[in-house]
């Protein structure tokens, strides 16, 4: 699995970037580049305005315009209010989703932009929400999804029938930290 850690300055805007990994070729001889199908980006802004978190109209307009500014299709948005406090939401765009969940209380709100292909811009839509919430520290870790490896021809949709599911349970379940 291919992990890339990035970490946004909320003073400097600078986006900090580890060297993404490849996957050892069988017989130890060079490595082989890994395509996936998508890029999951789990955002984490902390020491948010509560005021903003808890406020329904002001979170749900901040995803969509974080959408807008990745260049992502709107296909649907749905957000619930908690009582006493905290929303949940998600723009569901073509290409995946944005979704997020805020904790007014502890000023800290958990983001996911998740989008198939390479196409969207989620960068933008991270640097944007951390700005729309008043995020003093904010981190992000991005997962690829799907991921397979190739010489560069992108990876072939299967249909159900081919897919995993039809082969059994599998045999191992990879945790990453």
């Amino acid at each position: 699995m291919r992990v890339l850690v990035e970490e946004i300055s909320h003073v400097t805007g600078v986006l900090h970037r580890r060297r993404e990994p490849e996957m050892p070729r069988p017989g130890g001889r060079g490595s082989i580049r890994l395509h996936s199908l998508g890029r999951h980006l789990l955002l984490e802004l902390y020491d948010c305005s509560s005021e903003i978190l808890n406020n329904l109209e002001t979170v749900k307009a901040a995803l969509v315009e974080a959408a807008k500014r990745a260049e992502a299709t709107i296909i649907d948005v749905l957000f619930h209010e908690f009582n006493p406090f905290g929303i949940s939401g998600v723009v569901v765009i073509a290409e995946s989703h944005l979704s997020i969940h805020t904790w007014p209380e502890y000023r800290y709100a958990a983001v996911d932009i998740f989008s198939c292909g390479e196409t969207l811009k989620p960068a933008e839509a991270a640097s944007y929400l951390v700005e729309q919430f008043g995020a003093s520290r904010a981190s992000w870790v991005e997962v690829r999804r799907g991921v397979f490896p190739g010489t560069g021809t992108g990876v072939v949709n299967r249909s159900p029938q081919e897919g995993a599911a039809s082969h059994g349970a599998a045999d191992r379940l990879q945790v990453v930290f």
